[in-house]
C-alpha cells in the first residue's frame, strides 16, 4: 500500500500525506509546501509516507 501512496505523492503530494495521515498539521504543511514550491512538498510526502 505505501507504495501506491508514494506513486500518488509524486503527481499529487498532499494527496499522499492525506490518505496517510489525514487532516492534521503534516497535511497541511505538505499543502504550503506544494503550493510553495513543488519539491519541497514532494520530498515531504515521501519522508512521511516512508517512515512509518
Amino acid at each position: 500500500m505505501d507504495l501506491i501512496r508514494i506513486i500518488i505523492a509524486v503527481f499529487v503530494p498532499p494527496l499522499g500525506v492525506f490518505l496517510q495521515e489525514g487532516l492534521g498539521k503534516q497535511f497541511w504543511l505538505n499543502l504550503i509546501l506544494t503550493l510553495c514550491f513543488f519539491v519541497p512538498g514532494l520530498v515531504h510526502a515521501v519522508y512521511i509516507i516512508a517512515k512509518r
